[in-house]
């Protein structure tokens, strides 16, 4: 079985970030339920916002068009992020931060020593204007990589920055100031409460 981490883009450029939480269970059966729990709280994005708190960012996933469904998350889903105020707005992505499940990948189940699921995003163009710039703060080339594991009766949650940086070319002023402000925020540190908080509900018992 390979190894999950071996899906995570590898870092070439800008910041990277990691963060992780463990919980240990009192038996192999017990880790493996969290271990499904955990799997579907991940898949679920638009109640993100359950587990993060009342004043975290806003998560759903859309259709072609931009338009807001319900629905377990898959490899190829679109979904945006709606920063809470008083973040500037983006204007490229109505008002919302955009990005693609690029990959995702499960291994393992009950009766292995380990299993795992892993599920990597990337930023992209608003759905709406499918042929305009990236709209997220960060560029084309930054990713997140999300990954629930289970190891014997221990089960990790962690989130992955790669490669980040400011998307701030093929953008209009207003989106290349504000792009460039958050992102550096972002990669100072001020992301760090909204995934930790994300990957600590996870794992949530």
């Amino acid at each position: 079985m390979l190894n999950p981490t071996d899906n995570i883009p590898p870092q070439t450029e800008g910041e990277k970030n990691d963060f992780i939480h463990f919980a240990d269970c009192a038996s192999t059966e017990e880790a493996h339920h969290l271990f499904l729990l955990a799997k579907d709280r991940l898949r679920d994005i638009s109640q993100w916002h359950v587990l993060t708190g009342p004043h975290s960012a806003k998560f759903g996933i859309t259709d072609t068009k931009g338009d807001e469904v319900y629905k377990m998350a898959e490899k190829g889903d679109v979904f945006y992020i709606d920063l809470p105020l008083p973040t500037p707005a983006s204007m490229a992505g109505d008002g919302k931060e955009w990005v693609r499940i690029e990959a995702m990948e499960e291994a393992g189940d009950a009766n292995s020593e380990s299993e795992y699921l892993t599920m990597t995003i990337r930023p992209v163009a608003n759905p709406r204007h499918p042929n305009k710039a990236t709209a997220h703060f960060f560029s084309h080339a930054s990713t997140n990589t999300f990954i629930i594991e289970r190891y014997q009766n221990h089960v990790s949650a962690a989130v992955y920055g790669r490669n980040e940086m400011p998307n701030n070319k093929d953008t209009g002023l207003y989106d290349t100031v504000r792009n460039t402000i958050i992102a550096l925020g972002a990669r100072n540190g001020l992301s760090g409460p909204q995934w930790k908080s994300l990957i600590e509900g996870l794992l949530d018992k």
